[in-house]
């Protein structure tokens, strides 16, 4: 029995964790087995690379460092969380993907989608999802929601490497974004993040009811 395995993506402020947390809860209360989890930073081995790749104290990776890390985060991720419960036939709900890597990593630091892909051919980072859901947001909107969320949760100087980069970056990562969906309409959603959080719920839930036909009264 093979499971599912979704993912979420999109530029800092997106709302894409808060809506992977809502789709849980919904497919938990229609009895399916899920496993919420997220990159990097879903094992212990990950959790301390996202010590490493996410703090704003000391130097900054090399962009090929970064790279690095976050394949090492994948692999432990993979071998310990995903494949497992995806051999078990759970649905995998994954909070960013190989699609954050390409689109931060390939063409916000400019390393090439080619790299990226070059080093996720092999087992076991060559497992890919079967749909990623794209929420899509204007990046000074999203900068700035990720800024006053860091701030109110203390979290600026632990996790707010990135929403610290220009508007020039998050702009390169979100065209990124884009140009990835536009070449896989097959596996993506693309999904705006404009509104609130329950107008952005209907859409995912929309996108999904394909996959969950007991999710089809709720998003109405």
């Amino acid at each position: 029995m093979s499971g599912v395995f979704l993912t979420f993506e999109g530029i800092e402020g997106s709302g894409k964790s808060t809506q992977i947390r809502r789709l849980s809860a919904h497919l938990h209360t229609c009895g399916v087995d899920v496993v919420l989890t997220r990159e990097p930073g879903g094992t212990d081995i990950g959790r301390a690379l996202r010590r490493v790749l996410l703090s704003t104290e000391g130097e900054p990776p090399h962009p090929s460092t970064e790279l690095l890390l976050y394949a090492a985060d994948r692999a432990q991720h993979l071998s310990e969380v995903i494949e497992p419960a995806l051999e078990r036939g759970a649905v995998v709900l994954c909070d960013r993907y190989l699609d954050a890597t390409l689109a931060y990593q390939g063409y916000g630091r400019e390393l090439g989608v080619d790299r990226v892909l070059e080093l996720h051919a092999a087992p076991p980072l060559d497992r890919r999802p079967d749909r990623t859901l794209l929420i899509d947001l204007d990046p000074e909107d999203g900068i700035a929601r990720a800024r006053a969320r860091n701030r109110d949760l203390g979290l600026e100087a632990e996790e707010g490497r990135f929403e610290a980069e220009q508007i020039r970056f998050h702009q390169k990562v979100r065209a990124g974004y884009l140009e990835l969906a536009g070449a896989e309409p097959g596996r993506f959603r693309l999904i705006s993040g404009d509104g609130t959080e329950e107008e952005v719920e209907a859409r995912v839930l929309s996108a999904v009811t394909d996959l969950w036909p007991s999710l089809r009264e709720i998003s109405r």
